[in-house]
This record gives structure tokens, sequence and C-alpha cells, in this order.
């Protein structure tokens, strides 16, 4: 009996170890699987190594560094698909600008794309139907072409900053989105790849952030853009801003642009009540505001050339002395591909903003980049998803590309000059313009964003020059009308390709010859 006790219980010691190694068998197998799909999962506390300079490893997919239209909007499209974003924003407050107030309805039509069509709802948004265009007199009306699309999509034109406020909450709302005030000093770069950021919070504590990507987006003051780009930053002109109160514009919802010497002047509702106005100075000075000197150009040289609906109110805002200025720049897209980084917004790619094509190129960037990362589950090979992400350089470029070209040439073409064949090439685009059906609906789906293609673009301008010269030569040529006729199109030669040259003639207009153009993801 006894050993019958002994073999009971040997049997029972034996059950427990193999229970034991079951249990410890599923629990492993658990916990790999577990790690193996946490890059898609938001960790509720972070892992620090304390001490000077504290690091902060292993919770985030992604580090994003400025929390303005492109931050905000890359932050909410990110988390989204389920990305961990770290989000380092200089300052949280709404900010105050005189630009980034009007939403093409090119960008509306990716804003609503990306989920994030209800920000410009609840900020007194104004809609936009068009654009109405002034010379020495004269108007033409141009009506975006929204015929194709469902009533909601038109421009919008708001506050910048109330968009933006939206844009960051909207963002923030998501669980594996982390929106942090603090300023991003330098990237860490270990061995030629991006690593992370050093940056310092709002408290002035110094921090080490670190993740597979780091994506730069802190706007037209970029101070990380050096080491990733080949920033070639032109300042042709600055505009002085005001907003104008108590008066409305002759084309209710349609943004005003005034042919004015020696440059344009734009107006645009930017809530229920105001008008913002934008006057354009040519050049990287403008007269001073603090003795008085811009307020007496405004008076004397720019108001005699306001409609006489606004000019009340103009004057109105001048003796206000609320003036703001800014300078215009614009910077070509020339990117240093670098592991574990990539540049996004202004701080990668500007143009005048004339056209208020901005935020336009911005959304449409991030409608590229979100799919590129969607079937890759692991981040964390730098050098092939540097390589596989050199394809968002090349797919956003004919639509980027137009819109810049577009912006850099009209601004030069709306501008004074004393030269007869710029003069000629300047009225021959308002009555251009203003013989609408094609010749308006062609341009204005370039300016809205809603037709941006590289092609249409080089057509139209060119269509533009030859009608320019058949006027000259009618009803009768002579040499010196053909002489200004030829220097026209040698002008109109001379204002466009220098810019297609600088965005890249084969990324413009023959991308699917880019190698890049076909990177496949690469393989977890």
């Amino acid at each position: 009996m006894a050993h019958e006790y002994i073999v009971e219980g040997l049997i029972g010691i034996a059950s427990l170890l193999g229970f034991w190694f079951l249990y410890n068998t599923f629990v492993k197998a658990f916990n790999k699987r577990k790690v193996s799909s946490s890059s898609m999962m938001f960790p509720k506390e972070s892992e620090k190594e304390k001490g000077n300079g504290e690091a902060v490893r292993g919770t985030t997919d992604i580090i994003i560094v400025g929390a303005g239209v492109a931050g905000s909007a890359l932050a909410y499209t990110l988390g989204k698909d389920g990305r961990r974003v770290h989000v380092i924003e200089r300052d949280l407050n709404e900010p105050d600008r005189i630009v980034g107030e009007l939403l093409q309805p090119g960008g509306y039509v990716k804003l609503d794309e990306l989920g994030l069509e209800d920000c410009v709802d609840e900020i007194d948004a104004q809609p936009v139907f068009g654009y109405a265009l002034y010379k020495d007199g004269k108007d033409t009306r141009l009506s975006y072409p929204l015929e194709n699309f469902h009533s909601g999509v038109s421009g919008r034109s708001f506050h910048n900053g109330r968009f933006i406020q939206r844009m960051r909450h909207k963002a923030s709302s998501l669980p594996n989105v982390s929106l942090e005030q603090g300023t991003v000093t330098s990237l860490v770069e270990e061995n030629g790849t991006i690593k992370g950021v050093e940056y310092k919070t709002k408290g002035g504590q110094e921090l080490i952030a670190y993740a597979p990507l780091t994506i730069v987006c802190d706007g037209c003051f970029s101070n990380l853009r050096r080491s990733l780009c080949d920033p070639k930053v032109d300042v042709p002109s600055c505009f002085v801003g005001l907003v104008l109160e108590n008066c409305e514009l002759t084309h209710a919802n349609h943004g005003h642009v005034i042919l004015a010497d020696p440059s344009p002047v734009l107006f645009y509702p930017i809530s229920s009540t105001e008008i913002r106005c934008l006057v354009d100075v040519p050049g990287q000075k403008v007269p001073s505001l603090s003795n008085g000197e811009m307020a007496h150009y405004l008076k004397t040289a720019v108001a005699p050339q306001i409609p006489p609906e606004l000019y009340t109110a103009f004057i109105s805002a001048i003796d206000k002395g609320n003036i703001r200025t800014m300078a215009n720049r614009s910077m070509p897209a020339a990117p240093h591909p670098t592991p574990g980084a990539l540049l996004m917004g202004d701080a990668f790619n500007m143009r005048h903003p004339l056209t208020g094509g901005g935020m336009t190129v911005a959304l449409s960037d991030i409608v590229v980049l979100r799919d590129l990362p969607r079937p890759l589950h692991d981040l964390s090979d730098a050098s092939a998803l540097c390589k596989y992400l050199e394809s968002f350089y090349t797919l956003r470029k004919p639509v980027a590309s137009t819109i810049n070209t577009l912006a850099g040439a009209l601004y030069k073409v709306f501008s004074a000059s004393p030269d007869p064949a710029r003069k000629e090439m300047r009225q021959a685009c308002f009555d251009y313009l203003s013989l609408g059906g094609i010749f308006s609906d062609g341009p204005i789906s370039l300016l809205s964003g809603l037709n941006p293609r590289p092609i249409s673009l080089v057509l139209h301008f060119f269509a533009v020059a030859t009608y320019g010269v058949g006027r000259l030569l009618l009803p009768f040529p002579s040499p010196k009308r053909l002489w200004t006729g030829a220097r026209l199109i040698s002008g109109a030669s001379g204002i466009i390709f220098p810019i297609i040259k600088a965005e890249g003639v084969r990324q413009m207009f023959f991308p699917v010859t880019v190698p890049s153009y076909y990177r496949a993801p690469p393989v977890d």
C-alpha cells in the first residue's frame, strides 16, 4: 500500500510540474506576441531615464516638431492610423498671424479627406466662392468651378489661430497623441541617423525624446531644416496687414485682388464682421511703423487705389494703428533624404502667399504621406524606411509644384513694372481672365487647387502671353509692336521657366520616370 501512495504522489507532482511548464510556455508566447504588436498600441506610462538630459525611450512611434496647420493635421492623421505620436510645439497659445487665413477649395477637399473638415466649424469661418479682380477702375469676378463637388466644398477664410487651435484640440483628443509645449533645440543623430530630438520643456527642463521617425514641420523660421535640406530662401516682398471693420466687400464671399502700383493689395473676410487687408510691399524693407512712415505710405500711395466702398474703412484701420508686417518667403523643396527624419510644411517648402496655396500644399502632402507608412508595422529600420519615404518627395511634386509655380509667376505678372512688355503681360492677364468660360475656369481651377496639373498651368500661362501678343499685332503690326510682342514672350518665359527649373522639371512633369516613384514598402 505504501508504494501505491508514493506512486500517486509522484504522479501528482508530475502533473503540477506539467501544468507549470504549460503555463510558462503560454505566458511567454503571449508576451512575445504582445511585444511584437506594441508599435500600434499606446502605453499609459513613459519609460524614462533619470538624470541631466532626461531621455524618454520606447513609447513613441513618431515625433512631430511643430503643431501648426501641417503638424496638427499630421498628428491627427497618423494618430488615427494607430501610431503613437509625440508632438512638441514651441507655444500652444492661440497664434496671431496675418497669413494662413484663406483655405482654397482644393485644400478643403483634402481637409475633408483627412476627417478634419469640422475644424472650420465654430470659428466664424466664411465661405469663399472665388475672386474679384480690379484694375484701373474695372473689375471682373472669377468663380471657383465647384459644380462637380458636393455643396459643402468651397474656400474658407478665418482667423488662423482659431483654426489651428481647433486642429490641435482634435489631434490631442486621440489617446495615442501627446501634445507638449517645448522648444526643440536640435536633432539627435547617431551614425547619420536621426534618433529623436533634444528639447526644453515649458518649465525649463532639458529632455531627449526618441522615436524611429521624426517629422519636422516647425514653420518658415525652422532652425532644424539645414541638416535635412538645402534651404534657398527668397524674400521677394513683405505683407502689411490690417483688419477692416464695418464694411462689406463689393462681391460678397469673394477674395478681392487689386492690381495696384507697385504690387497687389488683397481683401478677404476672416469673420462675419472683419475683412483682412494685405498690402504687398516689394523688397525686404518696409516703411517704419514707429515714426509714422508706414501710415503715411498707406494713406498716400495705397489708399487712392482702393475701391471707393472700402476706402473709409481702410483709412479708419490705418488710424487705429494696429498695423502688422510679415516677410513673404519662397523656398523650393530641396531635401536631403536622411534616415529617421522627414521635412514637411513651411519648414520644407514655401511659395509666395499671394494665391493662398500654402495650406493646400501642406494638406495635400499629408494625404500623400498618410498612405505610405500604413503597410509598415515596424518603423525601426531607419535606412529602409528612408529609402521608401523618398517616394513621398516624388509623389507630392505635381500638385505642390503647380501651386508653387503659379504663386511665383502670378505675383510677378500682377506686380507693376515700367517695362512695356511687362505692362502688356499684366493687362493681357486681366483681359484674358475677363473673357470668362474656359479662359477663367482653367486658371481659377489651378488657383483653387481643384485641378493642379502642371501642363494646364503652362498652357494657360503661355495662352495669356499669346493673347497679349495678338492684341499688340491687331489691327496692324508695327516694328515697335512686333518688338514688344517678342519681348513679352521672352519675359513670360523668363518668369515661369526659372521657377519650374527650381521645382524640378522631371519630378514636376514626368514623375513616373523617377525611380523613387515606384518604391515598395520594406518587409517587416
